[in-house]
């Protein structure tokens, strides 16, 4: 999928508001390094910086970042672009990865999403979110193969990781317009 294209169709793609996940999760988190992945136009990335946290947000969609820079009037977040799906981000340096509906496909090794758990530093945490697809009219419609779903994630973990929270939850904000997500499927994690 061209993102990039799908943002310039736009004038805005998503809310501007931060994933209702991520402030559920994070609002007691201690300020630190975070690591906002796939951060679109950069709600959830503002909502962090502007709790104390120092953010590091990524995108591969060149429009997304500049409407996110935009929109960061005081320069508090780094945007960078990059593929995550291909280029890891720094190993062991964030307190909190946020991954949150983030279409990464999987891969044999697992080396994208590796190199997002590595990120990940010691006594952080990792809140991997994404659409629960039994509110979907026809769940066998959309190709679950595709992607990675919390559990894939949980079952990668090792015993270094000590899983906080793992399951379905009501969302709480409303879906997307044209959607049926109701429910989020949602992993956090904490490692040691």
């Amino acid at each position: 999928m061209d993102w990039d294209a799908r943002y310039r169709a736009q004038d805005r793609l998503f809310s501007g508001n931060p994933n209702g996940v991520l402030v559920t999760e994070a609002a007691a988190l201690p300020p630190g390094r975070a690591l906002d992945a796939g951060c679109g136009e950069g709600a959830d990335a503002l909502w962090l910086a502007a709790r104390g946290w120092t953010v590091t947000a990524m995108d591969i969609a060149p429009t997304a970042l500049a409407r996110a820079a935009e929109a960061d009037v005081e320069g508090r977040v780094t945007w960078t672009e990059s593929d995550l799906s291909t280029t890891s981000p720094p190993p062991g340096i964030f307190d909190l990865v946020s991954i949150q509906y983030f279409p990464l496909a999987p891969e044999p090794d697992h080396k994208a999403l590796r190199g997002l758990l590595d990120a990940v530093a010691p006594g952080g945490t990792l809140l991997f979110v994404t659409h629960d697809l039994s509110d979907l009219p026809d769940p066998a419609e959309f190709d679950k193969a595709g992607y990675y779903w919390p559990q894939d994630v949980a079952d990668l973990l090792d015993d270094t990781w000590t899983i906080v929270t793992n399951g379905q939850r009501p969302r709480t904000t409303p879906p997307p317009p044209g959607t049926h997500h109701r429910h989020d499927l949602v992993l956090r994690a904490r490692r040691a």
